[in-house]
Formats: structure tokens, sequence, C-alpha cells
């Protein structure tokens, strides 16, 4: 019963408070630009009742920066300033839920700006006020703090759909080069915002907390997002596997080591979630645990540990139909075992040549002589030769005056035969 009236006389308190709060900002009214209704909206939304953030004071913030040019940087203060000097886990814990929600509700413009607001310093996320003990909802506030500070680096694209701000100040060489590099750093990305997840895991929160519930639906919203982006990265990762360098596949065994443990984390946090976040319309995605015999397989590749079976371990956790993750690695370890089934049947064949080789090293060589050899025709009826009655008398003829033939002078009346020593 004092409890109860405890909790009751903090907030008559807080309520009191903010409408001390409310009650500067309309007098303050800012030069006259109408932030002042700014303030206010957020005062509203973030008020210290236990209800959750009000939709119209949401809509109502987003109508009120767009026609005021420039109020996003004051926006940012607001919150900040909010967040900065309460005492009240409830108002924390709502502002930074308001972050979030306006970094989801509004327009890529919007979006745009109030990130730059945080990277410029106009937005912190701070819960300094706040002391890290054994308190369960004190310990979320702070994760789920770290948790929008990683959301930061990321945008939603004209898809609808979460990634990571990639810096494109980065020079290539190639295009296969930059490929790659983006391979890695989405996927480097994609795990740290995995682990942020798996941190701000409220399972030793109250479950009847509906602003934990609030910010946990969001939270298992975008990881769904996320978890799909890094499969296709992970796909993505095993089909430029055997064709990167050295150092990159050993980056890529340690993306997938850490891997094998996220995945089953998310896994168990997935179900987890299923029985405790009272939300039947979130579509919760299968998660593919990757196991070590995948990374192992990989690694045995790349030449990392010794040589084992291939085919068996790879399916040895998987059941039914493969998932397509598990399919690529199972089979590039396959493909990569029989080529070198191939190298090793091609190595053979070489040395049985080699072999054969070395049995006929005498080598039998002909040689044709080119020069011809001219008979007199008296001496060549002479000899009989068989092959003067084949040639007939296409082989005579009568040689010219004037011409030297070996050496000789030959004149009119002498006749010569040109035998081709070919056919001898």
């Amino acid at each position: 019963m004092g409890v109860d009236l405890q909790g009751k006389l903090q907030l008559a308190l807080g309520s009191v408070k903010d409408h001390a709060t409310i009650g500067k900002a309309m007098i303050y009214n800012y030069d006259g630009k109408g932030f002042s209704d700014i303030e206010i909206a957020v005062v509203r939304a973030t008020g210290h009742d236990t209800g959750p953030i009000d939709d119209k004071y949401m809509h109502e913030i987003l109508f009120l920066v767009s026609n005021s040019p420039g109020s996003i940087s004051f926006l940012a203060e607001r919150i900040s300033r909010r967040l900065g000097k309460t005492r009240n886990r409830l108002v924390s814990l709502k502002t930074l839920l308001l972050i979030h929600r306006l970094l989801r509700g509004g327009n890529r413009d919007f979006e745009r700006q109030l990130r730059n607001s945080y990277v410029s310093g106009y937005l912190q996320l701070t819960t300094c006020w706040f002391l890290r003990n054994s308190d369960p909802s004190v310990s979320f506030l702070h994760k789920y703090a770290a948790y929008l500070e990683e959301r930061m680096g990321w945008v939603i694209n004209q898809a609808g759909k979460l990634e990571p701000v990639m810096s494109p100040d980065v020079e290539f060489q190639c295009h296969g080069e930059k490929s790659v590099d983006m391979v890695f750093r989405k996927l480097l990305k994609c795990q740290v915002f995995i682990d942020k997840v798996l941190q701000t895991s409220p399972f030793d929160s109250l479950p009847s907390d509906n602003l934990v519930q609030a910010a946990m639906i969001n939270i298992l919203k975008e990881s769904f997002q996320v978890y799909m982006t890094f499969c296709e990265g992970l796909a993505a990762l095993v089909d430029l596997f055997f064709e990167s360098a050295r150092r990159a596949r050993a980056l890529a065994c340690d993306i997938l080591k850490r891997a094998s443990q996220q995945t089953q984390e998310l896994h168990d946090l997935y179900e987890n979630c299923k029985r405790r976040v009272d939300n039947k319309n979130l579509e919760y995605p299968s998660v593919q645990i990757i196991t070590m015999e995948h990374v192992l397989a990989l690694e045995q590749c790349l030449g990392c540990t010794p040589v084992r079976s291939m085919g068996c371990p790879l399916l040895s956790k998987t059941t039914g139909s493969i998932p397509p993750i598990l399919s690529c690695l199972t089979k590039s370890a396959e493909l990569q075992a029989a080529m070198t089934a191939n190298e090793g049947e091609k190595d053979n064949q070489k040395n049985e040549v080699s072999v054969s080789s070395t049995l006929f090293s005498c080598t039998l060589e002909t040689k044709i002589s080119k020069v011809w050899v001219v008979f007199e025709d008296e001496d060549f009826k002479k000899s009989g030769s068989p092959i003067a009655g084949f040639f007939g008398d296409t082989s005579v003829h009568q040689t010219p005056p004037g011409i030297m033939l070996n050496g000789r002078q030959t004149g009119h009346s002498k006749t010569y035969s040109c035998l081709n020593p070919f056919l001898t």
C-alpha cells in the first residue's frame, strides 16, 4: 500500500513539473519563430505518466518541424535537454522511444537532418544520471540508448528497408575489389547491429512494462530487416570466397565464426520474444543457424585446418531442406573438394606421362640431303639403274652452253641426266 502511495506521489509531482515546463515554453516563444510549440509537444509526448507515447504528439512534432525551416536542430536540443535533466526512468525511456519513432516516422530528408544533428552534437543520447546497477529496467535503459547510437548509422532506403551508411570516399582499383570490400563492410555493420539487438534483450525486465514492450517491438522490426540484409551478405561472401585473396578468405572465416554464434543467439531471442512480446503482427523470420562445421569446412579449403571428410559434417546438423545460406556453404565446400580431387588426378596423369616418356629417351632422326647430283648420260646408262627406266626421257635434258655444273664447263654436245636424290 505504501509503495502505491509513493508511486502516485511521484506521478503527481511529475505532472506538476510538466505543466511548469510547458508554461515556460509559452512565455519564451523563442524570438517569435514558433519553436515553443515544438518544445510543448516534446514535453507532452514524454510526460511522467506510464502510458505509451500518443500518436497525435508524434504527428504534431513532424508537422511543426516540416513547417518551420531550421527547427530540426532546435528539436534535437530540446530532446537532449529533456533526456539530460530528468531523473525519472519513465521520462528517459519515453524520450529514447520518441527519438526512435522520429527516425522511423519521418521522411528521408528529416531522418538525414536528425542524423546530422546527432553527428554535430545537437542530439545527445546520455543517460548518465542513472547508475549502472542490477536494476533490470535501468539496465535496459542504457542498452536501448546504445542501440539508438548504432541506429544513427543506418538509413531507410527508397524500398523502406534499413541499410548502413557507407562512406563514399574510398577508392578502389577495380570493380571486383569494390564489390568484395562492400560485402565485408556491410557484413561487419550488420554484425555490430545484431550485437546491439542481442544486448537489449528484455528478458530481465518486467513483462508488464508497456514502454519496454513498445521499444522492443520497434527493435525487433528493424532487426528483421537487418537480418535479411545479413543473409544476403553471407550468400555473396560465400560466392566470392574462392575468388578472393588469402587475407580476404581469412577475414571471411572470422566473420562466419562470429555469425555462427550470432545466429544461434538470435534464434533464441526470437523464440523468447514470441512468448514475451505481446504483438501478433510481428513476422519473425526463420533464422538459419550456421554451425561450426560450415566454418571448418571453408577453413579446410583455406588450408588452416587438417584434412577431413567434406561431405558429411556439412549436413550433420541439418534436417529436411537445406536453407539458402547453408546450401551455399555446402555447395562451395563440395565444389572446392571436387576441384582438389580433379587437380590430384591431373597431377597423377602428369606423373604417368613423365614416366612413360623416360622409356624412350633415345630419339631417331632422318636427315634428307638437299644437294642435287649431276651424272653424265653415258655413265648413267651403263649403270643400268632401274630408276632410269622409271623416269624415261623426262629425266634427261640438254644443258645449255656456258653453264657451270660442279665446277665443270658444259659443252653443246654433252647430255646430262639429273637424278632426284630424294627418290634414291
